[in-house]
């Protein structure tokens, strides 16, 4: 091919062509720059490889061996069975999923690293490790005693055959060939100030490092990038927030906001009360708000949202309220709706299940202005509604939305005010980086009489126990529910499924008991008719998918089991757990794990067990599983954060917020280096829409 450069296109590097870049692509990586950012997921070398001999029990450890035999096993479950051998001794490694993948993957003598924990059912063994096949080549670099990189892998890119070991054959290409020099933007003396090298060797040695101390380095300067650029993003928004001016203002809270809050049924805590009163300051503001509002499952957050709305109500302004199902949206509108419209506040909802003629008369209605809150789900950013007066945009949940579903109906009303909000509380270190242009407010304290849920976690071999455990509790008055991983039976994982269950269960451990069963399929007419009856108290048992796991409320609900806990993730199992002890009785959740469990699921269960408080439950899994997976960042319009470890980057991140802060502040007396700094960070963000709200 001809000179190879960075914006180089990966389809002309030998050995890619058409197939594999289309792989590539859906990948993200198009060009050689970024297949050189596209950092690996861990390294072997012959430090980190146990032998044989040596792995324990219950821990984890790389191995390096030869298939000796292989083949499928049979008996209560079919699984595949490969037997990997090294100079000090012989373990299977199986999988009970795949099967057939792996029937066609193995051959006697091929060369393996695999990783995983270990376990011991007649002798040790390891389920589901992960695989670097090696060959010849490989195995040598090992015991030569390189470090070499493993990248992470996607279904797209193995089946176009873009192993780990093809994928490092072509950063090997490319860094022995490559024309350009990576630029660097970074200032020297700030890049001195927290020991990081330049951007090229950190490029370079990302990749094949000398030593395990040069990998951190180099993460760090590339999670030092990351940072900046998000930073730059999030500042820059609150600059352009700080000075915009909105076109409607509010008086002072007036009669139906009193009559109001004497009605309900519980005095505010103190939380929600310190929150009211940030939200009416950030609402008489001249500038629009921008408020997350933050706390764990079940403080309170809701009426705080409802209270505003009956402030904006009161100014003669109107209210959009998404959540991000159409159950918790209805759940919202049938508990409002009565005691709104006694203040004279005209509510109404609008989902994908409402009829046509409903549809259209409330949008007429809400575009004539006499609709004063709409509850809904994304159905609210159709073309077809629109606002007469649009002046509070309350987003539920908000990181189930995206980017652009947040902004269109954001931009259905002039500069209106914005609130958030979210029962995944957010570490101090994440809310810093995605959500510094954001006011934030926590709800620390739950309501009156509520008792700690009891949490275990248990191997799904003695899920007969506790299903009579569920039986003595709905003696005693209570109801449960039983969570599944899937709706129906899949040919692709071997996990209990919803339908499967309640037609075996309700016919056999549970004869006798009213059960009811919820999913995302069930037509909406059917499922709110299900859920009325478990409120009601006409069911016993509700068996569901995750799809009640965020606003459903049932205070006589005092049991939860969760099948296949090991599949989920800490915080959504959290969120799970806020289903149940919303009463005043002793509730309990079961987490059943299937075996096999990674070490990670291990720990994730073990947490659960011990934290009740959502804010540790939030760090934790921020450690664990990272920002991007928890909180949407890949749908949010900000940067993928590869490199940082935010529990581990809190220097990096402070020091980037405080040079951005310099950058966009003193713009005009920026010497030449820092103003190359600036110039970079305003090319490489001109085309990205921060907005993880929709702002």
């Amino acid at each position: 091919m001809a000179e190879l450069k960075l914006d180089s296109p990966l389809q002309y590097l030998k050995g890619v062509g058409p197939q594999k870049a289309a792989a590539f692509e859906k990948a993200g990586l198009s060009t050689v720059q970024d297949l050189l950012f596209y950092l690996p997921r861990a390294y072997l070398d012959r430090t980190s490889v146990t032998p044989i001999r040596d792995v324990k029990v219950d821990q984890s450890a790389t191995i390096v061996g030869q298939v000796k035999a292989h083949g499928m096993l049979h008996g209560k479950r079919r699984r595949y069975e490969v037997i990997l051998q090294d100079d000090t001794g012989a373990i299977p490694l199986l999988w009970f999923q795949g099967l057939r993948f792996w029937e066609r993957l193995f051959k006697k003598g091929m060369w393996f690293a695999a990783t995983g924990t270990v376990s011991y059912f007649q002798g040790y063994q390891m389920v589901h490790p992960d695989l670097e096949r090696l060959g010849d080549e490989g195995d040598q670099m090992i015991h030569a005693g390189r470090i070499i990189p493993v990248y992470p892998q996607t279904a797209e890119l193995i089946k176009a055959g873009l192993s780990s070991k093809t994928i490092r054959r072509l950063t090997t290409f490319v860094l022995e060939n490559l024309k350009d020099r990576i630029e660097d933007p970074l200032p020297v003396s700030e890049a001195e100030r927290f020991a990081l090298p330049d951007r090229h060797k950190a490029i370079c040695k990302i990749h094949y490092p000398d030593d395990r101390a040069q990998v951190e380095a180099c993460r760090r300067r590339m999670a030092f990038d990351e940072l900046l650029e998000l930073q730059y993003l999030v500042l820059r928004s609150r600059q352009e927030k700080t000075a915009a001016r909105k076109g409607h203002s509010y008086a002072a809270p007036g009669e139906r906001l009193r009559v109001f809050k004497e009605r309900l049924a519980f005095e505010l805590t103190s939380g929600q009360k310190k929150v009211v009163k940030e939200i009416f300051a950030d609402l008489q503001s001249e500038h629009p708000m921008s408020r997350l509002l933050q706390g764990d499952v079940g403080c309170g957050k809701t009426v705080v949202a409802i209270i505003a709305a009956l402030y904006v109500a009161e100014n003669n302004l109107q209210t959009a309220f998404m959540a991000p199902t159409e159950i918790l949206a209805e759940q919202h509108y049938r508990n409002w709706r009565e005691p709104l419209q006694a203040l004279g506040v005209n509510s109404a909802l609008l989902t994908a299940s409402t009829g046509k003629a409903e549809k259209e008369t409330v949008a007429a209605a809400c575009a004539r202005g006499e609709v004063d809150i709409l509850f809904g789900t994304h159905a609210l950013i159709y073309d077809y509604v629109s606002f007469s007066r649009l002046g509070l945009v309350i987003i539920d949940e908000q990181h189930r939305f995206g980017v652009k579903q947040r902004g269109k109906l954001y931009k259905k009303g002039e500069t209106p005010d914005l609130l958030v909000m979210t029962a995944t509380p957010i570490p101090r270190t994440l809310a810093l980086t995605l959500y510094g242009d954001l006011n934030i407010s926590s709800i620390d304290t739950m309501p009156p009489g509520r008792k700690p849920i009891r949490t275990v976690w248990r191997y799904y071999s003695v899920r007969q126990r506790v299903y009579q455990f569920v039986r003595d509790d709905i003696g005693r008055g209570g109801q449960a529910y039983i969570i599944y991983p899937l709706i129906e039976k899949s040919d692709r994982v071997e996990l209990e499924n919803v339908e499967d269950a309640f037609a075996d269960l309700s016919a056999n451990e549970f004869a006798g008991l009213r059960v009811g069963m919820v999913h995302g399929r069930i037509k909406a007419k059917e499922r709110d008719d299900v859920l009325a009856r478990f409120r009601d108290r006409q069911l016993d048992i509700l068996m569901a998918t995750t799809v009640v796991e965020v606003g459903i409320d049932n205070p006589n609900a005092t049991v939860m089991v969760i099948e296949h806990a090991e599949r989920f993730g800490l915080a959504q199992l959290h969120q799970l757990r806020g289903r149940i002890g919303r009463g005043t009785r002793k509730a309990t959740m079961v987490a059943l794990a299937h075996p096999p469990i990674s070490d990670i699921a291990r720990r994730r269960l073990d947490y659960l067990v011990q934290a009740t408080d959502g804010f540790k439950v939030a760090e934790a899994d921020l450690e664990l599983r990272g920002p991007g997976e928890i909180f949407g960042v890949r749908q949010s319009g900000v940067p993928e954060m590869r490199a940082t470890r935010l529990s581990a980057d809190a220097d990096l991140l402070e020091g980037a917020r405080s040079l951005v802060e310099r950058l966009i502040t003193d713009t005009k007396s920026l010497d030449s280096e820092y103003g190359r700094l600036y110039t970079y960070l305003q090319s490489l963000t001109a085309e990205r829409m921060l907005a993880p709200f929709g702002g």
